[in-house]
């Protein structure tokens, strides 16, 4: 089959080459509209890219997925595709983040043992939008702004794939129904306990209907804009760091004077990255770039019980309490 969607992609795939030809590709299949899409796009191109496919299901092995596997195996058989599936050993609790850090761990080991060189999912422009609103609420920077993209690397061999970011969910939906493809309705999807389906839910269709009908496009150039940009700064701020640097616990805080504070901010929090136990807060980088202009003596107050951050001299160095 081919259609207008089949020719979008294709002509995606050849504009940003992120899906090369003869790869091995493993497509994540959780049952819904969107993965279903993806899924029977992969296997109408197949042939004019030269993959080798298989589909990864996982199983969080929750009450209301019961019959799921089942599903999803009719499908791999009815459509000739290799299935992988994968059920938790362990009760997977039903929060979005523990979720996600299990599916990605158990699609990154299958890749690894099948010998796959590429995972796909099928994130689309939509859930770009949710999250962008979701880490916008929540504070991020420009890294979270735009952490859903067009690829990343799940580790020194496996890379991930997003090839729908160019599709909505609208698009996903209309393919389905065109191609009368059995979507499985999550019911969890429906579930506004969860703050991403409030926002899928609620949020969104207000903002289209009050103020943008194209909120969904615009914010997806947003996250372009602004992942060129990240990319560019987190550059030149490693190479600031490399010059910087004394030694792990100490940085030249006088070769830090004269750059624009957006790097200053990035070569810090590349500091406390390498001293800290966790993630560096927006307070915490702001306390410690507030002593490269500071008097000698200065320090944070501390950032554990153990340790802050002071300046000696020309130095930003760690301290032990």
């Amino acid at each position: 089959m081919w259609s207008d969607y089949h020719a979008r992609l294709h002509q995606l795939l050849k504009n940003r080459q992120i899906l090369p030809k003869d790869s091995k590709i493993l497509v994540a299949l959780s049952g819904g509209q969107d993965s279903l899409c993806l899924t029977r796009l992969i296997l109408d191109l197949q042939d004019k890219w030269g993959w080798v496919v298989a589909i990864a299901h996982c199983d969080h092995n929750w009450t209301l997925d019961e019959g799921l596997g089942e599903h999803i195996e009719a499908i791999a058989g009815d459509w000739g595709f290799d299935l992988y599936l994968e059920k938790a050993k362990d009760k997977i609790p039903e929060k979005e983040a523990s979720a996600r850090k299990w599916r990605y761990q158990v699609l990154t080991d299958v890749a690894l043992s099948q010998g796959f060189d590429y995972v796909v999912t099928a994130h689309t422009k939509s859930d770009r939008t949710e999250t962008f609103l979701y880490n916008l609420m929540r504070g991020s920077g420009s890294s979270g702004l735009t952490s859903l993209y067009w690829t990343r690397k799940l580790n020194e061999k496996v890379e991930l794939v997003r090839p729908l970011l160019g599709f909505s969910r609208q698009d996903t939906k209309d393919f389905c129904q065109k191609y009368h493809l059995p979507v499985w309705e999550d019911s969890y999807n429906q579930n506004k306990k969860f703050a991403r389906n409030r926002i899928r839910l609620d949020l969104i269709p207000y903002l289209k209907k009050e103020f943008n009908p194209q909120v969904e496009n615009h914010i997806a150039q947003t996250a372009e804009i602004l992942r060129a940009d990240r990319e560019f700064l987190d550059f030149q701020a490693q190479l600031i760091f490399e010059e910087v640097a004394v030694n792990r616990d100490t940085i030249d805080r006088k070769k830090l004077q004269d750059k624009p504070l957006s790097l200053q901010r990035r070569v810090i929090k590349l500091f406390l990255r390498q001293n800290l136990p966790k993630m560096p807060t927006f307070e915490q980088i702001e306390a410690v770039v507030n002593l490269i202009d500071a008097p000698n003596g200065s320090q944070t107050s501390s950032f554990s019980r153990e340790r802050a951050i002071a300046v000696r001299q020309n130095q930003i160095i760690v301290i032990e309490r």
